[in-house]
């Protein structure tokens, strides 16, 4: 009786594109919550370093993927990826449906361009939800778009057409549940907020291996992507900070694969900080894990703008989870979620911000109490299980909403 499975919910199909899975954390983490519920549950996404098999099932997840022609930054390489991308999602979205009806149809954004795939299922008779991962008009702006030009006008549509399609809507904290409320027009009871929470399968405190910090006195880590508005070239110029005031003693990590890898690379080299700072690209989760643990500060350099400002950092979030103590700009949601597990640095100041991470190096007490307070936050009301719950909520709510015959 204790290995009973729960009786089959419907069948859901997610959509993404930003990811493959299972390396899209979040992506994942719904899909299995969804399959513990008892959905049957398929993915659709392109392949990846480290996935690249176009069809297999993971953990009783079936998973299709496409090739990107390009990961690239810049107009043209986005252009390029998704005129592949939207596309190869269709293609992928019929063979697994087989004319077989998916109840629910699961567009996570970026970009938003999955709402004509969503009409096209709704006509079959499934639900649309649409995951607002991020706002995607002022990611556009954030990596040096401009704003109220005609690529900018084109992505609000877009957003707005997402919104207009979806049954149910799915964000990721409160502020983004105002845009889709208040930008989208869309009703209060159907936007859920399902919010980005590590998974305690994959992110857990471990023992700390002393050599990753190379014979340094300390170990400064970064987690996450390394894209144009991630601000790890101001991770790179707190470290030199960091360096000048404490010389040999610090080490620096930054984990973590994206199109500014290179680049980001080639700017250590030329400051003359190959040997304080190492970019290890994407590595696995164990190797993750025993960085972080063996760190004693982690950084979340994001800069403040339009996007950042509102956005849940997963990587601080991850960072609380194994105890360590956060040293990030003073943005919002981040301030939001990780209340006084960080200290928090003048926004867009990397030499602030190489202060604070002094700061905290010089104080063990207060890095303690620190990751004690992100521990409990993480295990508390910011843990999965709460928007788990949120999540099949907005599954029931998408059902019931599409049932009724809404137009």
């Amino acid at each position: 009786m204790g290995n009973q499975q729960p009786a089959v919910a419907g069948r859901a199909l997610i959509l993404v594109e930003d990811l493959p899975v299972p390396f899209d954390r979040r992506v994942w983490s719904e899909a299995t919550t969804l399959r513990a519920a008892g959905w049957r549950v398929t993915v659709v996404c392109p392949k990846g370093e480290g996935a690249r098999r176009w069809h297999e099932r993971i953990d009783g997840i079936e998973v299709f993927r496409y090739p990107l022609p390009t990961t690239a930054a810049g107009m043209v390489a986005h252009l390029a990826e998704y005129a592949v991308a939207m596309p190869a999602s269709l293609i992928l979205a019929l063979l697994a449906w087989r004319g077989r009806r998916f109840d629910v149809v699961h567009a996570c954004n970026p970009p938003d361009f999955f709402f004509p795939i969503g009409r096209l299922f709704r006509a079959l008779g499934s639900a649309f939800i649409y995951d607002q991962h991020d706002l995607a008009p002022e990611v556009y702006v954030a990596q040096g778009g401009r704003k109220g030009g005609p690529v900018h006008r084109f992505l609000r549509w877009c957003e707005r057409a997402t919104y207009r399609s979806a049954d149910a809507v799915i964000a990721t904290n409160q502020t983004y549940r105002r845009f889709a409320i208040e930008r989208g027009g869309v009703p209060a009871e159907h936007v859920h907020v399902v919010r980005s929470s590590p998974d305690p399968k994959r992110i857990f405190p471990v023992e700390p291996d002393p050599a990753i910090s190379d014979g340094r006195r300390f170990l400064v880590s970064y987690l996450g992507t390394m894209g144009p508005q991630d601000g790890v070239d101001l991770f790179v110029e707190a470290a030199r900070t960091v360096s000048a005031a404490m010389p040999g003693q610090v080490r620096f990590v930054a984990m973590g694969g994206g199109n500014q890898l290179d680049v980001l690379r080639q700017l250590v080299r030329d400051q003359g900080m190959a040997d304080d700072v190492e970019f290890t690209g994407r590595i696995p989760d164990e190797q993750v894990r025993r960085t972080l643990a063996s760190s004693d500060v982690a950084v979340s350099p994001d800069p403040a703008n339009d996007f950042n400002e509102y956005c849940t950092m997963n990587k601080t979030l991850e960072y609380m989870a194994m105890g360590l103590p956060v040293a990030a700009f003073d943005l919002e949601e981040t301030r939001f979620s990780a209340g006084d597990a960080a200290v928090y640095a003048r926004p867009n100041d990397p030499a602030a911000l190489g202060r604070v991470v002094i700061e905290l190096l010089g104080d063990q007490a207060k890095r303690e109490a620190m990751g004690r307070i992100g521990r409990e936050r993480i295990t508390g009301p910011l843990s999965w299980e709460v928007s788990a719950r949120a999540l099949l909520g907005a599954y029931a709510d998408a059902m019931a909403r599409r049932a009724t015959g809404r137009d």
